[in-house]
Parts: structure tokens; C-alpha cells; sequence
């Protein structure tokens, strides 16, 4: 037990903490910005074009893909918190990238299922530019994959590199 708390602790703090702010900034705009509305604060108007907090429903996936599909994201969220939880354990403990990336990942997932399972539908609310609308769950989720891509890059960077020999021998030659 007291290696799995180990192994976990990290993981579950930083989900636990994304998950909590997820939701609530969303429980926030749900509860004072009525459908569809837009909201800045007076002194911040000159951002309005650029950044505004606008409160929408989404039932499809990013970007607004595939609306109404929230029985499929719903499954598909199920089996990536499985996957990520069993891959987790095989990423090496001194990896604090993958790690940090892991975790981002499955917060962003988490919230937005519990989105999904309340209210059967994700609330969006974050707006830049002409960009789509998101949440902190999302941003998570990006931000995650970005730190995935870096760290799998950096291990790859890294990794000792094979002379022609190493391979053709490993490969047991070319016939």
C-alpha cells in the first residue's frame, strides 16, 4: 500500500488539483453568466475582441466536432482514464515530464466527464479571438499533449544512438 501511495501521490494531487479548479471556474459561470452570455470585467473592455469569458454547453468533442456524440466521449473517457492509470506505472519515476504530462492529461478527461455524466453536455467558457470556446479541462488536456510530445522527443534525444553494425547484427544481417 505504501508503494502505491507513492508511485500515485503526485498523480492524484495534480489531477485532484486541475479537477477542483475545473470545476469551479465552470460551476462559477454557470452560476452568473446566463447561456450564451458574455462576460469582462468594466476596466477590461478594451479586451473584448480578444478575450471575454463567454458561457456555452458543448456536446461534442474539441473544437465543437462531433455534436451530440456524448455517449461515445463518455466510453472513449472511461478507457483513457484505464489507460492512463495502467501506463502511468510504466513511465520511469524520474520522468517528471511524462509524469506532469500524464496527469494534465487525465484532469482534463476527468472534468470534463463529470461534465458529461451531470450535465450531459461540457461547459465551455473561455474565449480568445475567434479561437474556440474551452475550459481549464481542456486547457489541461493540451497542455498535457504538448508535454508529451516534448517528452517522448527528449527521450528519444536522448537515447543512445546505434552504429549500422549494432543494427544489421541485431537484425541478424541483410540476406
Amino acid at each position: 500500500m505504501n508503494t502505491f501511495f507513492k508511485k500515485y501521490f503526485s498523480l492524484f494531487l495534480t489531477v485532484g488539483f486541475v479537477v477542483l479548479l475545473d470545476q469551479w471556474t465552470k460551476w462559477l459561470v454557470r452560476s452568473n453568466i446566463p447561456l450564451n452570455g458574455s462576460w469582462l470585467p468594466d476596466s477590461l473592455t478594451w479586451l473584448e475582441p480578444y478575450a471575454r469569458v463567454v458561457f456555452i454547453y458543448n456536446k461534442g468533442a474539441a473544437f465543437g466536432m462531433f455534436q451530440n456524440g456524448n455517449i461515445i466521449f463518455t466510453v472513449i473517457a472511461f478507457l483513457v482514464l484505464g489507460g492512463i492509470l495502467y501506463l502511468y506505472n510504466q513511465i520511469n519515476p524520474t520522468d517528471w515530464i511524462l509524469r506532469l504530462a500524464s496527469a494534465l492529461y487525465l484532469a482534463g478527461v476527468l472534468g470534463n466527464l463529470i461534465d458529461r455524466l451531470m450535465f450531459g453536455q461540457v461547459t465551455d467558457f473561455i474565449s480568445i479571438g475567434t479561437f474556440y470556446i474551452f475550459n481549464v479541462a481542456d486547457a489541461s488536456i493540451n497542455i498535457g499533449v504538448v508535454l508529451l510530445l516534448i517528452g517522448y522527443w527528449r527521450n528519444e534525444r536522448n537515447k543512445p544512438s546505434s552504429t549500422t553494425d549494432e543494427m544489421l547484427s541485431s537484425n541478424g544481417g541483410i540476406s
